[in-house]
């Protein structure tokens, strides 16, 4: 019997990751979620619609021997369409580039490029059926910020991945990296917490907090979880929430 729409979200643990596997599992979607830790929470409440794998995104071995065994097969086997969200990301290292120590470098280009990258080609391989991509991006990936050099090039890296895959023109396949605005997670409060002298742009992200401008990760993972089911999605290969209808 084949399930109509499944998903597999990563960082689904806490933050947005969270939200959207949230938003997922309440429209009755199974979702499978990688990340370091599981979510207690949502598996007490969804034990029969979540399953939960133990993977550490910046572990590229580790990823690697994973995908290359039978669980994400097994997950995709009866999946009509499958929905995979590349949610989980990391910020660091933060500050100028002579300040960024090699390996902060190596694992934030592991976490926001290379798993997503290697999630998504093993999904086109494992799935027969319709296969809908989200590469979650960020306004970064589009203008340079002081200090975020890296984290705007890894989200730089993942818009021009999604145009290129929708260039491959797979009729099976749409993708979409997606910009979601400034969401109220963990992120934000690692920003507010940069010193100035790594970070000019603190104050704005700050005002950001103090005036009430951040979505909340529900509002956010909501509309996110809307538009990668609906019929527009893959249109454009990149997208921002804030300026979707």
């Amino acid at each position: 019997m084949t399930t109509p729409i499944k998903a597999i979200v990563t960082g689904h643990s806490r933050g947005l990751g969270a939200a959207i596997a949230e938003r997922c599992l309440a429209r009755g979607i199974p979702v499978l979620g990688l990340a370091r830790r599981g979510n207690p929470e949502l598996l007490a409440r969804y034990p029969d619609r979540l399953s939960e794998a133990a993977i550490d995104m910046a572990d590229a071995a580790a990823l690697a021997a994973w995908i290359d065994g039978s669980d994400l097969r097994a997950f995709c086997a009866d999946a009509g369409t499958l929905l995979l969200i590349n949610n989980a990301g990391t910020l660091g290292p933060v500050g100028p580039i002579e300040t960024q120590a090699a390996a902060a470098i190596a694992t934030a280009v592991q976490i926001n490029v290379a798993a997503p990258l290697m999630l998504a080609g093993a999904a086109a391989r494992d799935h027969a059926g319709e296969l809908r991509v989200v590469h979650i991006s960020s306004g970064a990936a589009r203008s340079p910020y002081a200090g975020w050099s890296v984290y705007c090039a890894t989200k730089a890296a993942l818009d021009h991945h999604a145009r290129a895959v929708a260039a491959d023109q797979n009729p099976a396949l749409r993708i979409c990296s997606l910009a979601p605005g400034v969401v109220d997670t963990d992120m934000q409060t690692e920003i507010r917490e940069t010193p100035e002298a790594h970070f000019p742009l603190l104050k704005r992200f700050r005002q950001l907090k103090q005036n009430g401008l951040l979505t909340a990760p529900d509002e956010a993972a909501r509309r996110i979880v809307d538009y990668s089911l609906g019929a527009d999605f893959g249109k454009t290969p990149t997208a921002d929430l804030r300026e979707l209808p």
